[in-house]
């Protein structure tokens, strides 16, 4: 990223970027931006290369997966997850679409909320109803009858966004110099998750978020300020939380710790043996030789012993 960034940018963008560029080298991009701002076209030329390192990585796992290399983790643990009529409701900030892809290879509709696939508009009735597989009638009402499918939230952006004629648009190819609707980490973050398409997904996510009977949260850090409002409370409230991590942030640890609905799993050595460090009922555990931390290894031996 720091040797593809520089061409095309003005004289302020680029003392912005003399600024953040050893940043980035000591306590890398989300800490460097959240220190230093961005300027608007610095920001976009980053967005712009994020986005490409990654669908690069995204291009080679989705590779392997058709091929039948590999499969991903999330695709093994949907056959074991209830699927409310509704839709099962996955919040990634993740840009990537691996969650999409995990999803179509469980047999399930990966409901993103866009409809259309090359000029794709947001359109949360329209991406509904493409899943309704029938319609029956019993006085007094008519029932809809949907595809098993999950609804996939992604506050944060998707590669498949771009801004087209000042409006968002899904398109699965992808589109050298058009620009992708991504956030980056950083100060800008926060005002810019309140416009669209990234306000709409936003807002269901934390729709999600308040409904939910249960949590259950794979590698996530809880440093997100959209998601926070509504999650932090949520589960200081009560509602039962797993959450599985090869490392627990601060934020993770420090609710695991405090709150006796929540069970997490990270990895953890003790005396030179790799295990599983357990936070239960606010006391931790180690279970030595399991890493059941790892998505695949809890379903090894709990899902599927």
């Amino acid at each position: 990223m720091c040797a593809s960034i520089g061409a095309g940018l003005g004289a302020a963008d680029l003392a912005a970027w003399e600024e953040i560029l050893p940043l980035i080298k000591t306590k890398g991009l989300e800490a460097a931006l959240q220190a230093k701002a961005p300027t608007p076209a610095l920001e976009s030329a980053i967005s712009t290369v994020t986005g490409a390192m990654i669908a690069e990585r995204e291009r080679l796992v989705l590779a392997s997966v058709f091929n039948g290399e590999r499969q991903l983790r999330l695709t093994r643990l949907l056959g074991h997850m209830l699927k409310p009529s509704s839709g099962l409701p996955i919040v990634t900030t993740n840009y990537d679409r691996l969650v999409e892809f995990a999803v179509e290879e469980a047999g399930l509709g990966a409901d993103t909320m866009f409809v259309g696939r090359f000029a794709g508009s947001l359109n949360e009735r329209e991406s509904k109803l493409s899943f309704c597989r029938n319609v029956t009638y019993k006085k007094p009402k008519f029932t809809y009858h949907y595809r098993p499918r999950a609804l996939v939230c992604k506050p944060h952006g998707s590669l498949d966004w771009y801004l087209r004629g000042g409006k968002p648009v899904c398109c699965a190819s992808d589109l050298p110099g058009a620009r992708r609707l991504i956030i980056t980490p950083g100060q800008n973050k926060f005002r810019n998750g309140y416009e669209s398409p990234f306000d709409h997904h936003r807002a269901k996510a934390n729709e999600a978020i308040d409904r939910a009977s249960r949590f259950l949260f794979l590698g996530y850090g809880f440093n997100d300020d959209h998601l926070e409002t509504h999650l932090t409370p949520s589960i200081k409230g009560g509602t039962p939380t797993l959450m599985l991590s090869r490392t627990l942030t601060p934020n993770a640890a420090a609710l695991a710790q405090a709150n006796a609905n929540v069970t997490a799993l990270e990895h953890h050595v003790e005396a030179g043996v790799p295990g599983a460090r357990l936070t239960i009922n606010r006391a931790q555990q180690f279970v030595p030789g399991l890493a059941l931390w790892d998505v695949n290894s809890l379903i090894d031996e709990v899902l599927e012993p």
